[in-house]
């Protein structure tokens, strides 16, 4: 149930978990590599909504359906944020490891969803 106690109808596209838990992973990647990346006028931007697109053959509304009918389902919503988040610390763990860096690097995590 949505916010306002409102079902969400289950969109006839409904994007599966696993390909929406990897949406949100990529998304949440795209989001730290453009806050962090210093701006450059040399530099190619990457639009990330169409990069997303193309990558898992999905629409704008799709999207949107999606989210909005897995947002609804608030347990299933929390546990695609907590792979994504345990995704994110691995690759943030063998990242330090490959740089040698013995300080972690900074990673900041993505919302609680409770």
């Amino acid at each position: 149930m949505a916010c306002n106690n409102q079902p969400v109808d289950k969109p006839k596209n409904l994007i599966s978990e696993k390909k929406m838990t990897e949406i949100l992973y990529d998304m949440a990647l795209l989001d730290a590599i453009r806050t962090q990346a210093p701006y450059s006028p040399d530099k190619p931007s990457v639009d990330a909504r169409q990069f997303i697109y193309q990558k898992y053959q999905v629409d704008s509304v799709q999207l949107v359906q999606s989210n909005r009918y897995y947002i609804a389902q608030v347990e299933i919503y929390k546990k695609m944020y907590d792979q994504v988040n345990e995704r994110l610390t691995q690759e943030k763990q063998k990242a330090e490891k490959a740089s040698g860096k013995e300080e972690p690097l900074p990673l900041m995590d993505l919302p609680k969803v409770e």
